[in-house]
């Protein structure tokens, strides 16, 4: 395990003046774990008519999977070198902090009816490269259309419905960083006590939901935050504060 865990990471970060989401973002997906090391997490969504307004909770709330080993902070949107366990290649860890939702993959030729992010099928061809040594490294690529220089990718079409839909979460691509953490995505996951390799899970119907949800011109993030950490940021970030009005 390359996780980087030192005695401070129960402590909350010290808080940025300016917060890191973007001007004209409209929604977000906030995932929230009990804390560093826990397997799970609650999803909610929410959006605002304007970058002005308040936040309001939108949807259910829906459990989720996270990586076997917890979390830990991702390369996103929010400041580097913030307290706590850094996310590496192959430490089972998800990212937290605030990442942008870029696009989606899937089993069938079209998008599912009310997707609007950007889709693509998902061929056998289709591959993200998670070998940190790879000049694709944590990028989608066509075997057809490229020559392999990895040892190791994973396949975005399954023998099993896991990648059935896979919301594509932007970590680590802007710029890359070897060994920083690849292939994070949104998917489907196998059963409620079910754990992944570093990305955030959940059921069917969460996932048929969020797909009619997401909208591109809506700028839309996951914010995926330990509870200790989105109570330190709440305010500085401008994110939605969980059990207020907006939620009952």
């Amino acid at each position: 395990m390359l996780a980087l865990v030192v005695a401070a990471t129960l402590a909350a970060s010290p808080v940025p003046a300016a917060s890191p989401v973007p001007a004209g973002t409209r929604q977000m997906l906030l995932a929230i774990a009990p804390g560093w090391d826990a397997t799970s997490a609650t999803l909610r969504a929410y959006e605002r008519p304007s970058t002005s307004a308040p936040w309001r909770a939108v949807g259910p709330a829906f459990p989720a999977s996270l990586g076997r080993s917890g979390l830990a902070w991702g390369r996103g949107l929010h400041p580097a070198g913030l307290v706590g366990p850094r996310k590496r290649e192959g430490d089972g860890r998800s990212p937290a902090g605030i990442f942008e939702l870029r696009a989606v993959t899937g089993y069938a030729e079209t998008p599912p009816e009310g997707s609007r992010l950007p889709y693509r099928a998902a061929s056998s061809r289709l591959l993200c490269v998670d070998d940190p040594r790879s000049s694709h490294y944590n990028a989608l690529v066509d075997t057809a259309e490229v020559a392999g220089d990895w040892s190791s990718a994973e396949e975005m079409r399954r023998a099993d419905a896991l990648y059935q839909y896979v919301v594509w979460v932007g970590h680590n691509d802007r710029p890359v960083e070897a060994g920083g953490g690849s292939c994070i995505f949104l998917h489907l996951r196998s059963s409620p006590a079910a754990v992944t390799a570093g990305c955030t899970a959940f059921e069917p119907a969460a996932m048929e939901w969020l797909l009619r949800w997401l909208d591109p011109a809506a700028r839309p993030l996951l914010v995926q935050l330990p509870e200790s950490e989105r109570r330190a940021r709440a305010a500085a970030w401008g994110l939605p504060e969980a059990g207020s009005a907006a939620e009952r």
